[in-house]
């Protein structure tokens, strides 16, 4: 049963990130990209999920669906009281973690023990608490996914004992840009001392900003799996260069966005990049889900969810016609050709109720439907620019180009 689970995972992978002949140059990029995101990718969503609230204007009668990632979306939209959540998501790994999160506000007994755990994730009690609280609770895959051992012999659980924020793909690719900002004289935590946006803008300006002319740091950036990572495959990377000199410039503009636009007293997306952690015992900001005016809300109605190991679209052919409101679908169209947009689309559209809703962000700055998507299916949808635009402007992960709304027009 494992192996059969394994190897559907494999296959949706293979499925969703392969474009190109196998042995092609672009085909081995996007075989080695498939491996990579095989594991664990985001201990952290690199979403904003007030942002998502925000666009997806939740009611108690709503159906979301989104993809899971590493679940503080999930949870954290249970604070706007839909009526159901279904998350999705192709990696096995984050399978693991949504259910994980959602068996740990569950049983774990009080909102302390829950934030040490997600939180701080770096205490040898949270291994206790595994064993102790969550693994009567949880399904043999799940269980069988944190007492499994990863690549140094470990059990996955003990990454809650050493900073689970320190690992996954993103936590080891952010580890590497701290090292080669060490390795040119700066230390990226400084950035943390600021105490206005003035300092912020002066930290970056005079220690950030210099690090994207390095000669080191252009030539890993220009190598597609440099940014395998931040979980960019070969098709987003391609999205991200159009138009630029190079791939430093773009990432030199949304390291800008993150460590200047926002103050550090409410972007705990620049407390994960520049620090690896969350800001010291709680006092900064957190994720929706991870606050304590949110936890006994969040514990009461955590039975509304369901995770799933399947991608969007099949998860939205098992559904019957006009029986799903809302719809987060992250950055995954950027992986996509053109046939497995128009397939996800009608799939959407098929299962739309009247005033559905669409999230979902790019690498680039405009919509990438318009052109790629069929006019016919994509004429039943209404473009929120304006609104896009402000979202995208307030979204403080700072790292896409654009968040895009739409809704089913009447």
């Amino acid at each position: 049963m494992k192996s059969d689970t394994k190897i559907a995972t494999s296959n949706r992978l293979n499925e969703a990130v392969r474009r190109n002949r196998a042995f092609s140059t672009a085909g081995v990029l996007e075989f080695l990209f498939t491996l990579a995101f095989k594991g664990l990718v985001y201990p952290q969503i690199w979403e904003d999920p007030e942002v998502d609230m925000e666009a997806l204007a939740i009611t108690p009668d709503c159906h979301v669906v989104a993809i899971a990632s590493g679940g503080c979306n999930v949870l954290s939209y249970l604070v706007a009281d839909p009526g159901r959540i279904t998350a999705v998501d192709l990696a096995r790994a984050h399978v693991a973690l949504n259910r994980l999160k959602l068996a740990a506000v569950c049983q774990l007994p009080t909102w302390q023990s829950f934030y040490r755990f997600f939180g701080e994730a770096d205490a040898e009690a949270n291994v206790t608490a595994y064993w102790r609280f969550l693994k009567p609770h949880l399904d043999i895959e799940t269980c069988d996914y944190w007492e499994g051992r990863g690549l140094l012999g470990r059990r996955r659980i003990s990454m809650f004992s050493r900073n689970v924020y320190r690992c996954g793909l993103l936590g080891y690719s952010i580890g590497l840009g701290h090292l080669v900002a060490r390795l040119h004289g700066v230390d990226l935590s400084k950035l943390l001392c600021a105490r206005s946006l003035a300092e912020q803008r002066a930290f970056f300006n005079t220690s950030l900003a210099p690090l994207f002319d390095k000669p080191l740091v252009r030539w890993m950036t220009g190598r597609q799996m440099s940014l395998y990572g931040l979980g960019i495959p070969p098709a987003q990377y391609a999205a991200l260069c159009a138009g630029a000199p190079h791939i430093a410039t773009v990432l030199r503009d949304r390291v800008e966005r993150l460590s200047c636009d926002f103050s550090l007293d409410d972007n705990y997306f620049a407390w994960q990049a520049f620090g690896r952690s969350y800001s010291d015992r709680a006092t900064g900001p957190l994720p929706p889900y991870l606050k304590q005016a949110h936890f006994e809300t969040i514990r009461a109605r955590v039975d509304r969810v369901e995770v799933l190991n399947r991608s969007f679209t099949e998860y939205l052919k098992s559904r019957p016609d006009r029986s799903l409101d809302r719809y987060v679908l992250l950055d995954a169209q950027d992986w996509m050709s053109d046939q497995q947009l128009n397939e996800l689309w009608r799939e959407i559209t098929r299962t739309a109720r009247p005033g559905a809703r669409v999230i979902f962000r790019t690498a680039a700055e405009p919509s990438l439907l318009p052109g790629r998507v069929d006019d016919v299916l994509l004429a039943q949808w209404r473009y929120e620019a304006e609104q896009s635009r402000d979202l995208t402007r307030r979204d403080r992960s700072a790292i896409y180009g654009g968040f895009h709304l739409y809704v089913l027009a009447a």
